[in-house]
C-alpha cells in the first residue's frame, strides 16, 4: 500500500521540473494527482500518466483557483493535499528591476500560493484534515539575492506561518520547503556557465546541486500521514549551503 493511498493531491507547476517529479512520485504512492499548470502542451502529456489529471491553472488568477477548487472537489469528492510549487525566477540585477518586474514576480510566486490556500484550505477545513506544502527558497532564509525573487519567496515563508496558525485548529497542516539550487529547466541558465556552476558546487558542503527528487521526497513526507503532528515547519534542502 502506498504512502498516499486514496488521497487526492493538487500540485501546481506539475507539468515540468520539480513539480513533474512530485506528480510522478505521488501517483506511484497511490494518490490521484491533479497536475495544475499553465502549459497546455505539457498538461496533455501529464494526463497520459496513470492516476494523473492535467488541469490548466494560472496561479495568479483568483478565478482560475476558484474554478479548479470547485472542479476537483466535485469530481473527486475531497482534496487532501496541495503543493504550491509553481513559480518563476529571474537573473535580473537589482538596478534593472522595475515595478512591472516586481508585480509579475509577486503575482505568481506570492499571490499564487496565497490564492491556493485561500480556496483550498477551507475545503480541507470542512474535512477536518489536509496538508499544504509551500515551496519557498533558501534565499528567503539568508542574505542571498537583493531582488524581487527573494522578496517573493520571503512572502511565501510568512504566508506559510500565518496559514499554519490560521487553519491548524481545523486539522489543516501547512509546511514549507526551502530548496537550494536544483537541476531543473528553470535553473538551466546557470548551467551554461561552467565556471559559475563549479563555484556553486564548491560553495555547497555536499558538493553537488540538488535534484528534483530531493524536493519531491521531502514533499512526500509532509503530504503523508507520517507528518501528522507537524505544521508550521520549515525544511531547508540546499546541501548545507545556508548552514555556513
Amino acid at each position: 500500500m502506498g504512502r498516499l493511498e486514496n488521497k487526492v493531491a493538487i500540485i501546481t507547476g506539475g507539468a515540468s521540473g520539480i513539480g513533474e517529479n512530485m506528480v510522478d512520485l505521488f501517483a506511484r504512492e497511490g494518490a490521484i494527482v491533479i497536475a495544475a499548470d499553465i502549459n497546455e502542451t505539457a498538461l496533455r502529456k501529464a494526463s497520459k500518466k496513470k492516476n494523473v489529471y492535467g488541469m490548466k491553472l494560472n496561479v495568479s488568477s483568483d478565478e482560475d483557483w476558484a474554478a479548479l477548487a470547485e472542479e476537483v472537489k466535485e469530481r473527486f469528492g475531497k482534496i487532501d493535499i496541495l503543493v504550491n510549487n509553481a513559480g518563476i525566477s529571474s537573473e535580473k540585477p537589482f538596478q534593472e528591476i522595475g515595478l512591472e518586474d516586481w508585480d509579475k514576480m509577486l503575482s505568481i510566486n506570492g499571490y499564487g500560493p496565497f490564492a491556493g490556500i485561500k480556496h483550498i484550505a477551507p475545503i480541507m477545513a470542512e474535512q477536518k484534515k489536509g496538508s499544504i506544502i509551500n515551496i519557498s527558497s533558501y534565499t528567503a532564509q539568508i542574505g542571498q539575492g537583493f531582488n524581487h525573487y527573494s522578496a517573493s519567496k520571503g512572502a511565501v515563508r510568512a504566508l506559510s506561518k500565518a496559514a499554519a496558525t490560521t487553519f491548524g485548529r481545523q486539522g489543516v497542516r501547512v509546511n514549507t520547503l526551502f530548496p537550494g539550487i536544483i537541476e531543473t529547466p528553470m535553473t538551466q541558465g546557470l548551467q551554461t556557465s561552467k565556471e559559475l556552476l563549479e563555484q556553486l558546487v564548491m560553495a555547497t558542503p555536499l558538493q553537488r546541486l540538488g535534484k528534483p527528487e530531493d524536493i519531491a521526497n521531502a514533499a512526500l513526507y509532509f503530504a503523508s500521514d507520517e507528518s501528522s503532528y507537524i505544521t508550521g515547519a520549515e525544511l531547508v534542502i540546499d546541501g548545507g549551503f545556508s548552514a555556513q
